[in-house]
């Protein structure tokens, strides 16, 4: 699926730290592909860096959609470890939000 439209920017923000301009890239090419890959449209997306303790904590929020916004939250000492980690999560819950919106799912039967 190609991404039709992004209405919204995809932000890339952090508390306190250089992320540079390869690590924001990173982070909007991954977020577009993603959201590409389970639904066409993506509404906003902002992805937020800080520091906790002597690791990273990466904090992603996805609207895609009319859908309600996907969280994620995930800590690792290496920072694209981290955003890796919170993206799983993100595409986790994309993935299932769309597996429940299919019409081709069956009903369950009831005894």
């Amino acid at each position: 699926m190609k991404l039709d439209t992004v209405d919204g920017p995809i932000l890339v923000q952090s508390s306190q730290i250089d992320l540079g301009d390869a690590l924001p890239e990173h982070a909007r090419e991954a977020i577009q592909r993603i959201a590409s890959k389970y639904f066409g449209r993506l509404r906003s997306a902002t992805v937020h860096f800080r520091h906790e303790g002597a690791s990273y904590c990466c904090t992603i929020e996805v609207q895609t959609g009319a859908l309600p916004r996907m969280v994620a939250e995930a800590s690792h000492r290496d920072i694209y470890k981290a955003f890796d980690g919170t993206l799983e999560k993100v595409a986790k819950q994309l993935r299932r939000t769309k597996r429940e919106l299919r019409e081709d799912k069956g009903e369950r039967w009831k005894k």
